[in-house]
């Protein structure tokens, strides 16, 4: 087990993504983190972050482009407590939907999908933005403290939906239910925005920061 002292969060930067807000609400809760592209401070990272903002294609392009893949692959492959947000989560999955196919880098089997229109979602705005509820369908740490119906932020337009449903942790209901989190190992990653949802998400960040 590391000391407090010992721990150090990377947040990779592959401009795509809130680094700053996720970085200050790390240190809002008294942990250190910084904000690298660097490998070699991935390596060396207790816990690892990896936010996301924009398309999916474009984020798993920039992935690729700043040589970042193969950290975060091994950061998983090490079993260091890891955390997706946002596209962030979204990536790894096998592939999406969004402006075409495009690969995602696979660490769990499913698909991004694009909210469905239709009857269910004709009185609803896409994309999903704003607060609404998770529902903890798998109790784990980083959940501690936390209400298993907390409501927390969300600004997408495009949901996973796994392969595996015994990876799936939160789920949450914009019209159709869809997947709002899922864990596996120490990877822990969320549709929604820890960074964005207050006490609960500094809640969150928190008790990443001390996931052992």
């Amino acid at each position: 087990m590391r000391s407090d002292e010992a721990r150090m969060i990377a947040i990779i930067d592959y401009e795509r993504g809130n680094l700053r807000s996720v970085q200050k609400g790390f240190e809002t809760v008294g942990h250190h983190a910084v904000v690298t592209s660097d490998p070699a401070i991935i390596d060396r990272a207790t816990h690892v972050v990896l936010p996301g903002v924009g398309a999916f294609g474009d984020c798993v392009n920039n992935l690729q482009r700043f040589g970042l893949v193969e950290p975060l692959r091994r950061t998983i492959a090490q079993d260091k407590p890891f955390l997706g947000i946002c596209v962030g989560f979204q990536v790894l999955f096998s592939e999406s939907e969004e402006f075409g196919v495009h690969k995602g880098l696979n660490i769990f089997k499913g698909k991004v999908k694009r909210f469905p229109s239709g009857a269910a979602q004709a009185s609803l705005k896409i994309p999903h933005m704003g607060w609404n509820t998770i529902q903890v369908k798998r109790p784990m740490p980083l959940f501690e403290g936390i209400s298993p119906e907390a409501h927390v932020y969300f600004v997408h337009s495009y949901y996973v939906e796994p392969d595996e449903a015994d990876v799936v942790c939160t789920e949450t209901r914009y019209g159709v239910p869809f997947v709002s989190s899922v864990t596996r190992g120490k990877v822990f990653a969320c549709q929604f925005h820890p960074e964005k949802s207050q006490t609960v998400g500094l809640q969150l960040l928190k008790n990443f920061g001390a996931w052992n």
